[in-house]
């Protein structure tokens, strides 16, 4: 399967409503995506992609880094956030500006001005790769929006209730679509199905996420 970059001639795509506070911006990312691809090689060149390992000792199929004045990470003593990669030493690299601007903007779109990330998680899928259904609460600030942005292949998005047991919907999510949700909606139970095989001139076949969070209060 190849797909394809954006059509000059593609009709506009219509948002998409998940529930109150939530809702996927289709296409937002646009023209934007040079430059996010420009941010995202400096930022893996400076704090490459690694495979964490929960706090049960297994290693998570999505590999990831961070970019931000915190890093999200795992490893035998828990998840939580971090200014420093652990395997450099360093500090994470700087969000780029392209990537600050877009979050800013999918948030204000989706009525969450003012957003404004001190994290950006970037998940990095292979064929297989999957992410079981969870909450996004190691934030001390529950108040911001999470915006979770889609690159390369295509992937299925399983958006689910309060209750990890709720039944899940599934939401096709395309390259370029951005999906942000906050208010009532902000910790709902979420995954990705394991991706399927294909090329995307973005990224080959891979899928990119990027995730950005407001973590301090």
């Amino acid at each position: 399967m190849t797909l394809d970059l954006f059509a000059a001639d593609a009709p506009p795509l219509e948002d998409e409503v998940l529930d109150a506070g939530a809702v996927v911006l289709r296409g937002f990312v646009g023209a934007r995506e040079t430059a996010l691809k420009d941010g995202l090689a400096l930022v893996t060149a400076a704090s490459p992609f690694r495979h964490l390992v929960t706090p049960g000792g297994l290693r998570m199929s999505v590999a990831m880094t961070n970019c931000g004045e915190l890093g999200w990470v795992s490893d035998r003593r828990g998840y939580r956030y971090d200014p420093i990669d652990p395997e450099s030493g360093l500090r994470w690299p700087a969000m780029p500006d392209a990537f600050t601007t877009l979050a800013r903007d999918a948030a204000a779109q989706a009525g969450y001005p003012g957003f404004a990330p001190d994290a950006c998680l970037v998940n990095r899928y292979a064929p297989g790769a999957r992410l079981s259904m969870h909450q996004d609460r190691d934030e001390k600030d529950l108040r911001a929006p999470i915006v979770s942005v889609s690159l390369g292949l295509p992937a299925v998005f399983q958006w689910g209730g309060d209750a990890r047991g709720d039944k899940a919907r599934r939401v096709p999510l395309q390259h370029g679509d951005v999906v942000v949700w906050g208010g009532p909606s902000r910790l709902r139970f979420h995954g990705v199905l394991a991706l399927k095989d294909g090329e995307h001139p973005f990224a080959g076949a891979l899928r990119i996420n990027l995730t950005f969070r407001k973590v301090r209060a």
